[in-house]
């Protein structure tokens, strides 16, 4: 890819014309270079008495003759590069997943809940690595990382990097292979892995605190990774050892400096790692620490510190400070993104191709090596998935970590539970994002029928819960069609019963707002007048402040969005039915003093053919949001939303059901 942009000037100075009667707005730089490539190896194959490139009918200026090096400049743009995305970035390091499990449990990375394992056949065997891997080399890698999970669990790994697997590559064109553990089983297996070709080792450790990292990892271990890890630094023929950590406000933060020291002595590469969102992690933006304040801590210490040339790919900004044998550096995924120059790709360990770490986008490539793909039918799937890849991930606050995967599950799928409770938010997204996205621009082959069935087998890690399922039948989507469409349900068949819902939510608010909200807090309720019981609502509507007063009595304004709320259902939920015949809606708030919070429940009954639990929770909500809303000015910044849910349900088709507390 790189002569064609290094010469695309001597394909501009060239003099041609267009035939066109048209205004020609001007084209993007990539959309020219297309053009013009196309015109000029159509005027070749004219020259040879060929016929001409499809699609292209472009006359060259009589004046133009080429060269044989731009016959040769152009025959390789020509070419198929599967590798090489629609920002013509070169993707020459591949991660390959061994294995879903862990023996850590690290809660930035696995949800609190846990994920379920894939069956073992839904795993990459190792013929299947090796043939993928042996697919991407040949086609321009030159660096394998294996991950996990925990790669070291996973059975045969010594042997699958032997000079008969994965070593082998070596003679095709792989120039190094690498691994991420978190050490805590590798100081017995390292020494035989490099000996089998092993080159670069990175270690996972968010802490020098044998405490703090059972805190975090939720296991054991601390002794064990420090053993891993000067096995590693003792080993000469480890072309390098990084240390990986990840950096959270409140968590680890205080040992910067710390880990920093780690490299006064020996030669390692210590990598400080922006906390970054994935399902499960209750990422939050107040948790993640910049790479930027890290710096200037550091700084701070070491104020002759340097910074390193970087080569082109690096995903670490790195920083040499005088008299130390090692290094450290920043992975600024969030506040500062490397996007542009990104050459990573991943499979994950049930054999889907992601392009992006951020994005829920994947394709499966071992359900079509498992069918009888091809090697090429494979590059042609993949070259498609990488044309797709997006110019940058979207920012920190807009990153969909609800569709895209646990890190733990960066490396395979297999948490059935975590895709079907992600499947609603994930089909729509992705179908839209991914389905009826444009063609890759800077495509020069036809994909013809495999180019097709790519476009139907781009899902997100969520869409496909029903595939290959055992046991009883699969949960549906009821607001989904047959093609993957939005669609609202048909309740034209259904009989009218009496039909009732219950939510809650809590908003938390700061002490002094809460008691401005709630003066007689001692008192429990307040409820709607439709309600058998009332707070003394003058008490509610004698706020002590000019802030408030200004806006009126907080709670029974609350009570009356959250009326209004749940009548406007309809209109702020798209697939909701309209005109539901409401008969009755019960708004009550209870003060509590001890979380300094304000619980709101909402009771929404009807006589109709659907339920009200939608009706019951935007209600809830609007009440809430309006309380917000209110004291903003007072407790903006300190005040949460939260455990807005339904409760208890009856009527209908599914029967009656409470929520256990």
């Amino acid at each position: 890819m790189r002569p064609v942009i290094q010469t695309s000037s001597v394909v501009f100075r060239r003099s041609f014309s267009i035939s066109s009667s048209r205004p020609v707005a001007s084209p993007d730089p990539v959309t020219s270079l297309q053009h013009t490539a196309r015109a000029r190896i159509s005027a070749i194959d004219a020259r040879l008495g060929k016929p001409g490139l499809k699609g292209s009918s472009t006359p060259l200026s009589p004046a133009a003759s080429l060269s044989a090096t731009e016959i040769g400049i152009l025959r390789d743009i020509h070419q198929p590069q599967p590798l090489v995305d629609t920002f013509r970035r070169t993707h020459d390091y591949l991660r390959i997943s061994l294995t879903e499990k862990c023996n850590l449990r690290c809660f930035y990375c696995m949800p609190k809940e846990g994920i379920e394992l894939s069956p073992r056949s839904e795993i990459l065997s190792d013929d299947e690595i090796i043939r993928l891997g042996s697919l991407f080399v040949r086609n321009g890698v030159k660096k394998i990382r294996l991950t996990g999970g925990e790669p070291t669990l996973r059975k045969g790994i010594v042997e699958l990097i032997d000079k008969g697997r994965l070593s082998q590559l070596h003679s095709l064109g792989l120039q190094s292979i690498g691994i991420t553990s978190n050490g805590l089983a590798m100081h017995r297996k390292l020494p035989q892995m490099i000996e089998n070709g092993l080159t670069h080792l990175n270690l996972s450790l968010d802490t020098l605190s044998p405490q703090r990292f059972e805190q975090i990892t939720r296991r054991k271990g601390y002794d064990a990774v420090l053993k891993t890890l000067n096995v590693a630094l003792s080993s000469p023929d480890l072309r390098s050892v990084k240390l990986n950590t990840v950096i959270m406000k409140g968590v680890n933060d205080d040992e910067v400096l710390d880990f920093v020291e780690m490299a006064r002595d020996v030669a390692l590469i210590v990598r400080f790692i922006e906390f970054m969102p994935f399902s499960g992690n209750d990422w939050e933006k107040y948790k993640l620490v910049p790479s930027s304040e890290l710096l200037a801590r550091i700084a701070q210490r070491y104020p002759s510190m340097e910074k390193t040339k970087d080569e082109l790919n690096d995903t670490a900004r790195s920083y040499t400070i005088p008299g130390f044998k090692g290094s450290f550096g920043f992975i600024s995924s969030m506040s500062d993104h490397f996007c542009g120059t990104c050459n990573r790709l991943r499979i994950t360990a049930d054999g889907k191709i992601k392009v992006c770490l951020f994005d829920g986008a994947e394709i499966s490539l071992r359900d079509q090596m498992r069918g009888g793909a091809s090697d090429q039918q494979l590059m042609n799937i993949i070259g498609y998935a990488v044309g797709n890849k997006k110019e940058k991930h979207d920012a920190m606050e807009d990153i969909d970590a609800v569709v895209n995967r646990p890190m733990i599950l960066i490396g395979g799928l297999g948490a059935r539970g975590w895709r079907r409770n992600q499947i609603t938010q994930g089909v729509m997204r992705s179908r839209s994002r991914y389905l009826r996205q444009h063609a890759p621009l800077f495509r020069s082959y036809d994909l013809g029928e495999t180019h097709r069935s790519a476009r139907m087998l781009f899902t997100t890690a969520s869409s496909r819960a029903d595939e290959d399922h055992v046991g009883p039948p699969a949960e549906k989507l009821t607001h989904i069609d047959a093609s993957g469409h939005p669609a609202m349900v048909n309740v034209s068949h259904k009989a009218v019963t009496h039909r009732s819902a219950t939510a809650t939510g809590r908003i938390y608010l700061t002490a002094n707002s809460f008691h401005l909200v709630c003066p007689n807090s001692d008192k429990n309720t307040h409820t709607s007048p439709s309600s058998s019981t009332s707070t003394s609502a003058t008490s509610l509507q004698e706020p002590t402040t000019e802030k408030t007063l200004g806006k009126g009595p907080v709670l029974p304004t609350a009570q009356l969005a959250a009326i209004l709320a749940a009548k406007q259902t309809s209109n702020l939920i798209p697939l909701c039915h309209s005109g539901m015949p409401l008969t009755h809606i019960s708004v009550t708030f209870t003060p509590e003093p001890e979380t300094f919070s304000v619980k709101c429940v909402v009771t929404v009954e009807c006589d109709g053919k659907t339920g009200v639990e939608m009706e019951a929770l935007v209600a809830v909500n609007g009440a809430l949001l309006c309380v917000w809303d209110m004291i903003k000015a007072i407790a903006g910044r300190e005040m949460r939303i939260a455990d807005v849910c339904v409760m208890r349900k009856s009527g209908g088709k599914s029967g009656d059901w409470v929520r256990e507390v």
